[in-house]
């Protein structure tokens, strides 16, 4: 392979810059279908991410039509609503203090505040939350599973292909929402589809084509500066 010249870095740059400043959260989506050859271009050049010894430990299971992502949306919700206790396959934190706390509480404040969700609304802050497990009314969702015996470093794999899967989504026109809530049902999720029990169910990212127009999908969340995310030595 040719080494790409300094105008085609540029422009690679330019792309990437334009792919990780545009993308965001989705959270409402028009029911309309995604073509399967598009949601397979996206899975094969989300394959492209590194992985340890290259094992690419990764695997998804994909509601493929609106009428098979209805089936397990209202599956979801329901055993959801009905079991509000967690039982995932991997830990969740046990809690957010610090910094972590201060992003996470002005994420969900500049949440709220698009939808017109006061602090002291704590049913419609409910409400909302529930809506990952309606999947955000998204057209379809991948499962991401991991092998259980490749341990923490396959789950950081998957980390990576998940965020490929979010570019490549986002370069072929495709919003998505990265879910861990849906992780909370990992043990249901894995008996509705089938999977097997020596996979660890990792998260769930809802897919599909945006609904531009609603307030939701107009807030974006910050980032922090460098100086806050690297020390150089």
């Amino acid at each position: 392979m040719t080494p790409p010249t300094s105008g085609d870095a540029a422009g690679d740059l330019a792309a990437l810059v334009r792919l990780m400043a545009g993308r965001y959260t989705c959270r409402a989506y028009r029911q309309r279908a995604v073509d399967t050859e598009r949601i397979r271009s996206i899975v094969q050049l989300a394959s492209r991410c590194a992985s340890w010894c290259n094992v690419q430990p990764w695997h998804l299971i994909v509601t493929e039509t609106v009428e098979s992502t209805e089936r397990f949306r209202q599956a979801l919700a329901a055993h959801a609503a009905g079991h509000p206790d967690s039982d995932p396959d991997l830990p969740f934190p046990p809690g957010y203090d610090g910094v972590h706390a201060q992003r996470r509480r002005e994420a969900g404040m500049a949440l709220y505040a698009a939808l017109g969700i006061t602090r002291e609304d704590a049913a419609r802050r409910d409400a909302q939350a529930f809506e990952n497990f309606r999947l955000f009314g998204a057209p379809h969702v991948a499962i991401v599973t991991v092998p259980a015996r490749l341990g923490p470093y396959a789950v950081m794999d998957a980390g990576g292909f998940v965020a490929s899967f979010l570019l490549a989504a986002h370069a072929h026109g495709v919003a998505c929402t990265p879910q861990a809530a849906l992780a909370r049902h990992a043990r249901f999720i894995r008996r509705y589809f089938d999977i097997p029990g020596d996979r660890h169910m990792v998260c769930g990212i809802s897919f599909g084509h945006p609904d531009s127009g609603h307030p939701v999908n107009r807030f974006r969340t910050a980032r922090a500066p460098v100086d806050e995310l690297a020390r150089f030595a």
